[in-house]
């Protein structure tokens, strides 16, 4: 794609503004695999900002970027000196391999000056079951716009595409008869700010022949070397927690069955371990440190380019650090969801002093990605991160988040989870 093309396609994100979310075909999709015709409304009710209004719109060029960077890093994340170097200053539950490589790999970007640029990588990563709903219920305000991917694929085919990511955990656990039931795992899952999201998951199980449960890690128990949720054997458990070690005393009897094979757990610490932890992005974004592992200059070019540089912080480079702050961002190695993540412009001595004294990397500031928004008529500049959800380093679906704030959230006004078009190029003549 031609860089005048490309910029086409960017300048729709701050030409168009027109409502394009279809709520009755986003309601009919959910409510057909819920089964309950008070779904969306109890969503619009209890997640007002979880879902945008309108979608983003990404050039084909920009789509490429990010999936070579995708596959650079799930190539090296295969190779054994890799593996050798991130799991050495990993737990050691991680370096036990059970199979599974983990459903719904998370690698969210920002658009940078020169293109996407790889902000962090989540193994959890919530929210694709509802965005490929939202982008099923979407019509394209711009009724000249040429969008590749505006035309979205058939429910179904999404659909299948999903359980078939689970089918090949299962597989991988290396067990011949196939899959029957899945336990939709997290810490009180009832309260949590996806628990819309489980239930999608559950009915969608549930339509393709699986039994599938939502429980609490403390509802499971381990007998005769099998997983169970009261009287129901559990296959595979979907693992939405965030003690991605199993540390805790409610994961005990998730840690027990993961080392003892007695169902696949996805994602599960190895995988964290291997993609996750943020000091993997320490040896992922140094050219040096690559080639000394052995790594081919054709991976290390994608992974150079598409990940902005970072590094540890210590005691050591403290001062250099300090000095160079306001050009970085400070995130915690194990950390989640931007939890105790700072720009380092808006950062005090007293914080300073809890980054050096925690564990911490520091990565050059890329700007995220700009939206303009129409809410009550008035046009807002929001801020966007995309999110590439993949399987094998396959991306299924690519959505944003669109915000204003510090970090991504789910409280802004206008804001939330958007679907993303592709496209080769566009006339916005017709947005209002």
């Amino acid at each position: 794609m031609s860089e005048t093309h490309t910029s086409d396609i960017e300048a729709l994100n701050t030409a168009c503004t027109c409502i394009t979310l279809d709520l009755t075909a986003l309601c009919r999709a959910a409510e057909a695999i819920v089964g309950d015709s008070a779904f969306c409304r109890d969503l619009a009710e209890t997640h007002p900002h979880l879902l945008s209004a309108q979608p983003m719109f990404l050039s084909a060029g920009h789509a490429r970027q990010m999936r070579e960077t995708i596959n650079a890093i799930e190539t090296v994340t295969r190779l054994p000196a890799y593996r050798e170097a991130v799991l050495a200053y990993a737990t050691q539950i991680t370096r036990i391999d059970t199979g599974p490589i983990g459903v719904f790999m998370g690698y969210d970007f920002h658009i940078g000056e020169n293109g996407p640029r790889l902000i962090e990588i989540n193994t959890n990563a919530g929210g694709a079951l509802i965005n490929a709903y939202l982008l099923m219920a979407q019509r394209a305000c711009c009724s000249e716009m040429e969008i590749a991917g505006g035309l979205p694929e058939r429910v179904s085919d999404i659909e299948q595409r999903i359980v078939t990511s689970f089918q090949a955990e299962w597989k991988l656990l290396g067990r011949a008869e196939p899959l029957r039931s899945i336990a939709i795992v997290d810490e009180s899952p009832a309260t949590q700010y996806l628990y819309p999201e489980f239930v999608l998951f559950q009915r969608l199980f549930q339509k393709h022949g699986l039994s599938a449960v939502i429980a609490a890690p403390e509802e499971l128990t381990l007998e005769d070397g099998k997983l169970w949720r009261g009287r129901q054997i559990i296959d595979l458990v979907y693992n939405r927690l965030t003690d991605f070690t199993l540390a805790t005393p409610a994961g005990k009897t998730l840690r027990e069955a993961y080392l003892s094979h007695a169902a696949a757990i996805t994602p599960n610490p190895r995988a964290h371990a291997l993609f996750a932890d943020k000091r993997n992005l320490v040896l992922l974004s140094d050219p040096t440190r690559l080639h000394e592992l052995g790594i081919a200059p054709a991976l290390i070019a994608p992974l150079t380019s598409g990940i902005p540089r970072t590094e540890l912080v210590s005691r050591a480079n403290a001062a250099d650090l300090w000095s160079r702050r306001n050009k970085l961002f400070f995130k915690p190695c194990a950390g989640y969801g931007s939890k105790a993540a700072y720009r380092g412009d808006k950062i005090t001595r007293k914080v300073w002093e809890d980054i050096l004294s925690g564990s911490y990397v520091a990565q050059e500031i890329v700007p995220p990605s700009a939206r303009a928004i129409s809410v009550d008529g008035v046009v807002h500049s929001m801020k966007v991160d995309l999110r590439n959800y993949a399987y094998a380093g396959e991306v299924q679906l690519v959505a944003a988040r669109i915000y204003e704030g510090q970090t991504t959230n789910f409280r802004t006004r206008g804001g939330g989870f958007a679907p993303v078009f592709v496209g080769q190029d566009a006339d916005c003549a017709s947005c209002d």
